[in-house]
């Protein structure tokens, strides 16, 4: 800001806030090298600046902006007056003898020696390991709550359809071998789209990216970082169709992992009755179907229990509390999971390209005949 006018663009106030943090603390490491093990390499602005929020303020008589937006301060004398006071007052902190700045001022500057030494090994990564195709990274999406365990062996990855089942599912998980990738709707059609649409898709990108064993022709099963994916979407028409496209994904470009059987599908529950007992606590029941539901509650009223009402209809994974998540559809214990399995890989293909395929005229004909459709099943 500027005499309170936001330059969301930055300027000389800007430039010089940097400058002023940058040599600050560039100062503090190199005073602390060996304590810090730093060895002969150099912090870069990125470095320091990496994870900083702040907020800038100046007030100066006569500003200079560039443009007639006014988003950028062009006023040269700014830059040295906010570097002087911003290094001046930082040097201060961080060489503070009292036990709490010196404290936070130790913790800052490992932070900013970690932010160099992950720079620095990235770049040496990417220069010794040829990349085997577009996805292979040092680094994986920021969106991922990877789980402790590092092998593969008895790890789960849960492809999660929205944040708002992200953050039920975090509380629901067992974070020593449950994963999570959260991914924002409808992922791209692979069955008609090019190798190069795919990869430059986020999601398809992420979903390579975090399994990490490539994809098409390079992909090695043995470099997979998750013993099984488990897609978790809602149960509801909107979430078979992600759960599809997501087989698609798999099928085309990680097809060994559906022939291994390492490729999964989760089955959340439709409804909750809670049956009422009386002088104890109350039994909760999970359908997954509205037949299975009738059958309950038929069953309840033979019996002569009595059930809450209106039974709960889940109309997504993020209407569930973590207990109810966890206890339903996560839980080794209780859970139930439907295993995608490709007994004739030449069969699946032909179903998949005349379903997400380009040939329309096959589809067309296929859903008119509506052979094995029922058409009250049809969200229309």
């Amino acid at each position: 800001f500027v005499n309170i006018i936001a330059t969301p663009k930055g300027g000389t106030h800007q430039a010089g806030f940097e400058s002023g943090v940058v040599k600050a603390v560039r100062t503090q490491v190199e005073a602390n090298a060996r304590k810090l093990k730093v060895g002969q390499d150099k912090l870069e602005k990125d470095d320091v600046l990496a994870g900083l929020t702040a907020v800038l303020t100046v007030r100066l008589p006569e500003p200079q902006f560039e443009g007639q937006t006014k988003e950028v301060l062009g006023t040269p004398a700014v830059r040295k007056i906010v570097d002087q006071v911003v290094s001046k007052r930082l040097t201060e902190i961080l060489t503070s003898t009292q036990r709490t700045e010196k404290a936070q001022a130790a913790t800052l500057l490992e932070k900013v020696v970690a932010e160099m030494k992950t720079r620095i090994s990235a770049r040496a990564h990417k220069e010794t390991q040829r990349r085997k195709n577009a996805l292979e990274n040092s680094s994986l999406p920021t969106k991922l709550a990877d789980c402790r365990k590092q092998d593969a062996e008895g790890t789960e990855l849960f492809i999660v359809e929205g944040d708002s089942a992200l953050g039920t599912a975090k509380l629901a998980r067992n974070s020593e071998y449950q994963a999570l990738l959260p991914i924002r709707g409808k992922i791209l059609n692979v069955q008609k789209a090019s190798v190069s649409d795919m990869l430059s898709n986020a999601e398809c990108a992420s979903i390579i990216q975090v399994i990490g064993a490539g994809s098409g022709r390079t992909f090695e099963i043995d470099q997979a970082r998750y013993g099984k994916i488990i897609i978790m979407s809602d149960a509801d028409v909107d979430g078979a169709h992600i759960r599809t496209l997501l087989l698609t994904l798999f099928f085309r470009y990680m097809r060994p992992m559906i022939e291994q059987g390492r490729v999964y599908a989760a089955v959340p529950p439709l409804h909750r009755v809670v049956v009422v007992n009386r002088g104890k606590a109350n039994d909760t029941l999970y359908t997954y179907s509205e037949a299975e539901l009738q059958a309950v509650l038929k069953k309840l009223e033979k019996q002569g229990k009595k059930y809450q009402e209106p039974i709960q209809r889940y109309k997504g994974l993020g209407e569930m509390d973590a207990d109810q998540l966890a206890e339903t559809t996560m839980d080794r214990t209780h859970r139930t999971l439907r295993r995608v399995n490709v007994p004739d890989a030449e069969s699946a293909a032909k179903v998949f390209e005349l379903l997400m395929g380009n040939d329309v005229a096959p589809r067309k004909e296929f859903i008119l005949a509506g052979e094995g459709l029922d058409r009250d099943r049809i969200d229309a």
